[in-house]
C-alpha cells in the first residue's frame, strides 16, 4: 500500500511538471497581438511611414461599401488558405467591423508564427472619430 501511495505521488508530481513545461502561458494564446488605436495607426505606421500590411479581414461585400486606405482585402474565412499573401517580414494591422474577427485573425496568424501583429479594432471607432473611409 506505502508502495503504491508513493507511485502515486511521483505520477501526480511528473504529470504536474509536464503542464508546467508544455502548456502554452495564458498572456501568449490570449494577447498575441498589440492593441493600436486609430491615432496610434496614423502615427506609427501612416506619418512614419513604416511599411507594413493593413488587413481588412471583413467580408468582400463590407470591404467594398468602405474601407481604409491601403488595406489588403482577405476575409477571416478565406484567411487559413491565404496566409502566404500575409508577410512574415513586415508587422501586419488587422481591423475588421468592431473588433472581434480583427482579434480572431490575430490569434491565427499568431498560431502560424507570426510576431508583428497589431489589432486596429474596428472601422466602427476609425469612423466615429470622423476618419476618412474609401
Amino acid at each position: 500500500m506505502r508502495m503504491l501511495t508513493g507511485l502515486l505521488a511521483v505520477a501526480i508530481l511528473a504529470g504536474l511538471v509536464l503542464f508546467l513545461l508544455f502548456v502554452p502561458k495564458k498572456d501568449a494564446m490570449n494577447t498575441p497581438q498589440q492593441s493600436l488605436s486609430p491615432a496610434q495607426y496614423q502615427a506609427e505606421f501612416v506619418s512614419g511611414a513604416q511599411p507594413h500590411l493593413l488587413l481588412d479581414v471583413r467580408t468582400h461585400e463590407e470591404f467594398a461599401g468602405g474601407h481604409l486606405l491601403g488595406a489588403v482585402n482577405i476575409s477571416l474565412q478565406a484567411l487559413p488558405q491565404r496566409l502566404a499573401e500575409v508577410p512574415h517580414d513586415r508587422p501586419v494591422v488587422i481591423y475588421c467591423r468592431s473588433g472581434n474577427r480583427s482579434k480572431q485573425a490575430s490569434h491565427l496568424l499568431a498560431a502560424a508564427g507570426y510576431d508583428q501583429l497589431y489589432d486596429l479594432g474596428g472601422i466602427i471607432e476609425w469612423q466615429a472619430q470622423g476618419l476618412p473611409v474609401h
